[in-house]
């Protein structure tokens, strides 16, 4: 696995990093293990100071800290920027509740004899976090805040396109004051991620990728009888009602699959639109799609980025061909893209039958899966209709009518108005094949806790 910075709107080779060898995963564990005797005993008051001044740290250079994000995965740097300030949020987010949250909680007890019984948190350990390209530094804010928090460590392997993100912000924690170990990013290889989830002083595994990493990873954490979270794909749908408000459906339907060039796993990837509509609003959208322009990502008046690689494009547009073999109809949208450069441009696939693989499947590009439905019902019907679980939208000027739909979409998170969103104090997470587990706020910060059970009582003699 070779890790290194490929700059995907040029194409160059910019720096490279060795894998590390099976010493460096040996100290990175011992490294880990020390600083959780030390941390764990640190209270949280103290723990949240070391969330805080990194928050301000990022804020404080977060033009440089999104330069990279652009250098490594070609994110637009607007967008960089944005991403640079959510994980602040996020940060900050730990700083504000963690103590209220992980507080003992006195549970009542019908027994006499049990005179007062407390669930405490308690943290477990190193945890494992394995970690994406396409939110190099959101993906590791929104583990490492909530377990830093609770009193866990982590090592880190990130995704080998994105080395310098990754030690970019080993480097910020320790920075802010944590504790050498406390945070340790390192270039693992496939088998010594196996050899980090075997160890004993390691307590869960925290994925966020593909279903095949997933399910390779949760397998081999499963048979370590270690806890896992997997983050994994998505297919979110995007639903129009027949009383939605066009304009702004359109608006964000373009946004919602486009920004990240298309690259989120919770990108609205399958526009559902009521027939009666249906035309004014795919007017309005391939107008929206249109005028996005491919460039430079560090150009200000770039709106469509580029891949996060060649490879990316390549097998983008493989989907794209695969998906016309079986008899969907492409409709290219909008100016021809530069040649330089890991750039797709935008298609609309309709005529999507479910003989047609591209039916069930996730597209990480910019690519728009459009269905046509009768009614609420039908649409429905097709939202469901996904291996998937991740995300979802409704669009509807009705929104008691909206939170209805909402309920009857099986996914992790729904909204209204707004393709699925990200925000530092709200969940994140999905069903199925979507992954399980959540992240962020206190669902994450309980996924790798001791819940222990303290119970006092008053007895003489025996039971």
């Amino acid at each position: 696995m070779a890790y290194a910075t490929t700059n995907p709107y040029t194409g160059e080779t910019l720096k490279t990093f060795p894998n590390a060898t099976d010493e460096d995963v040996s100290l990175a564990l011992n490294q880990a293990d020390t600083a959780f005797h030390q941390w764990k005993l640190t209270s949280i008051s103290d723990r949240v100071k070391v969330l805080k001044k990194a928050a301000d740290l990022l804020r404080a250079r977060h033009t440089e800290y999104a330069k990279f994000l652009t250098l490594e995965m070609g994110k637009l740097l607007s967008e960089a920027e944005a991403e640079v300030e959510l994980s602040a949020a996020i940060f900050e987010y730990y700083v504000e509740h963690a103590e209220q949250q992980l507080a003992p909680e006195k549970l009542p007890s019908k027994d006499p004899a049990v005179t007062e019984a407390w669930l405490v948190h308690e943290p477990l350990g190193i945890i494992l976090a394995i970690e994406p390209w396409n939110f190099p530094y959101y993906q590791i804010a929104r583990i490492i805040a909530p377990q830093l928090a609770a009193g866990n460590v982590l090592v880190l392997k990130h995704a080998s396109n994105v080395p310098q993100s990754a030690d970019l912000f080993e480097k910020l924690m320790l920075e802010a004051g944590l504790p050498v170990g406390g945070f340790r990013n390192i270039y693992a290889t496939r088998k010594q991620i196996e050899t980090i989830i075997n160890d004993p002083r390691v307590h869960g595994v925290a994925l966020t990728g593909s279903e095949g990493a997933g399910a390779v990873v949760a397998s081999q954490a499963g048979k370590a009888l270690k806890k896992s979270t997997m983050e994994l794909g998505g297919a979110d749908a995007f639903l129009v009602l027949e009383d939605a408000d066009l304009d702004k459906a359109a608006r964000w339907a373009v946004f919602g699959r486009h920004w990240n060039a298309g690259q989120v796993c919770c990108s609205s990837k399958r526009l559902i639109v009521i027939e009666a509509i249906y035309e004014a609003f795919i007017e309005r959208y391939i107008a929206g799609v249109a005028a996005l322009k491919a460039g430079d990502p560090l150009d200000p008046e770039t709106s469509l980025a580029p891949l996060s690689s060649q490879g990316a494009a390549d097998d983008v547009r493989r989907q794209v061909e695969e998906a016309v073999a079986h008899g969907a109809s492409a409709t290219v949208i909008g100016s021809e893209v530069p040649a330089r450069g890991a750039f797709v441009r935008p298609v609309m696939l309709t005529n999507l039958t479910k003989e047609n693989p591209a039916y069930y499947q996730e597209f990480f590009g910019p690519i728009s899966l459009v269905f046509k439905a009768k009614d609420e019902t039908e649409a429905i019907q097709i939202a469901n209709d996904s291996p998937f679980g991740l995300g979802g939208s409704v669009f509807t000027q009705d929104i008691e009518r909206g939170k209805r739909v909402a309920r009857q979409i099986s996914t992790g998170m729904v909204y209204i108005n707004h393709p699925t969103a990200v925000k530092a104090d709200l969940p994140f997470g999905g069903i199925r094949r979507s992954g399980y587990g959540r992240e962020l706020i206190g669902l994450d910060l309980k996924e790798f806790v001791n819940h222990k059970l303290i119970g006092v009582t008053d007895i003489d003699g025996n039971f």
